[in-house]
């Protein structure tokens, strides 16, 4: 029992990577903007989350290499292998730095409930503390401490939807029933991106080690879950915000229910979540870009020169939007999005090397029920990206009587066909097994 719990705990740290002042944000804005309507597409990011997940730690366990570095052995090999390299790198590493965006906003957010300083005054000390610990190394410390108070925000959000007793059958409705009201787009790509962190498939690879498949698999879904359901708690809590979402009214909401000391708990679990979450995500882009790079390279160890500025530049990206009085919920919000339209990126390559038989003996390579799910994953990511930049392509030509049925009807035909030639790669990467 204890083994299964510290496996759990183990794998806890992908839950923790992705709640953060993001996740807080999206899903309280979910519910503020649309009550429960929306549960449905952190449903689905829950699961999306374990079946990328599971695939991306299996590949470790038959390896003995992460992602990245499988990535890198197999396209390094091709003509077209370099360009293939470059697009994760800049697409991991442009996702981090939009998450450092969300993180430090959300950090100063949190401070700011608690004491009125300057948000210039509190972006230029969260920066600078988290560039320091990234320099010297000394993250785990701190990451653990705020991780705790993580935890327990997370438990006051539980305890506080509880509280305020939703009706179930809205919310199981709105977790079964998948619906897109006017203007959610955004949001449900945001729930979708905050969930499923493209940087965590490269880092839950790295994690994978010592433990048997039906282990690996157990504890990760287990983690997973329980992260999922916190993120519910929080939309539920939005649910009960009237009017427009604020950090301001999301504390009004839980000290109502709860008394004064929740507001000081949000603000501090949102600098806490914030701030540990500075330092994951540069810290993230450096390991994947440093796993798709050159690991015998000096200029890649966790002191050369490329490692730092990997790092370097995500949490400078962070600290620039900070200081410039950027307004933090839509920030945060547009930089989940990005990270939802990013993510199938990554999900395509992850299914394409789940499925290389070089690779992946009988017990680890993707079985035809396991492909078919995380096809449907893929499908439903594309899908929403490409309908969100259909529609973007009809707002700004001004285009008139294109409704809402024909452009997901194109959705759905554009992101079929880019499933076609996924699926030849399938066949022959799988032709020796």
């Amino acid at each position: 029992m204890n083994h299964k719990l510290t496996n759990i705990f183990f794998w806890g740290i992908i839950s923790a990577a992705f709640i953060g002042p993001g996740t807080i944000t999206t899903a309280a804005s979910a519910g503020a903007g649309f009550g429960y309507s929306l549960l449905w597409a952190l449903v689905f990011s829950t699961v999306a989350c374990i079946v990328l997940q599971e695939a991306s730690a299996r590949l470790r366990l038959a390896t003995g290499n992460n992602l990245g570095e499988v990535l890198r052995a197999y396209f390094g090999q091709k003509k077209r292998g370099t360009a293939i390299v470059l697009l994760l790198l800049g697409s991991i590493i442009f996702g981090c730095a939009a998450y450092e965006t969300g993180n430090i906003l959300g950090a100063v957010a949190g401070g700011m409930l608690m004491f009125n300083i300057s948000p210039v005054v509190y972006t230029l000390v969260i920066g600078s503390a988290a560039g320091l610990l990234l320099w010297f190394g000394s993250t785990r410390l701190i990451a653990q401490i705020m991780g705790v108070m993580v935890a327990l925000m997370g438990i006051c959000f539980l305890g506080t939807a509880f509280i305020l007793q939703p009706p179930i059958d809205e919310i199981l409705s709105g977790s079964l029933i998948p619906s897109f009201p006017k203007n959610s787009e955004i949001i449900i790509l945001g729930l979708i991106g905050t969930t499923v962190v493209p940087y965590n498939l490269f880092l839950g690879s790295g994690l994978a080690h010592k433990q048997s498949l039906s282990e690996m698999r157990w504890s990760l879904s287990l983690a997973i879950i329980l992260g999922g359901i916190v993120s519910a708690a929080v939309l539920v809590v939005g649910a009960s915000i009237s009017g427009t979402f604020s950090f301001e009214r999301l504390a009004g909401t839980l000290q109502l229910q709860l008394g004064d000391w929740a507001v000081y708990l949000l603000g501090f679990g949102l600098l806490g979540a914030g701030f540990s979450s500075a330092l994951t995500a540069p810290l993230a882009a450096a390991i994947t870009a440093k796993s798709l790079g050159s690991e015998a390279d000096p200029k890649w160890k966790s002191t050369g020169a490329a490692y730092r500025v990997v790092w370097g530049a995500v949490l400078l990206t962070g600290i620039l939007f900070g200081i410039s009085n950027v307004e933090p919920v839509p920030a945060i919000i547009l930089a989940q999005a990005l990270n939802g339209i990013i993510l199938p990126v990554v999900a395509i390559f992850l299914l394409l090397m789940a499925n290389n038989a070089r690779l992946l003996d009988n017990n680890h390579i993707n079985s035809t029920g396991y492909n078919l799910l995380m096809s449907a994953v893929v499908f439903v990511t594309i899908l929403l990206g490409v309908r969100n930049v259909i529609k973007a392509v009809v707002r700004v030509s001004d285009v008139k009587g294109i409704g809402e049925e024909w452009m997901i009807g194109l959705a759905v035909m554009i992101s079929l066909g880019c499933l076609w030639p996924m699926y030849r790669a399938i066949k022959r990467l799988r032709k020796s097994f």
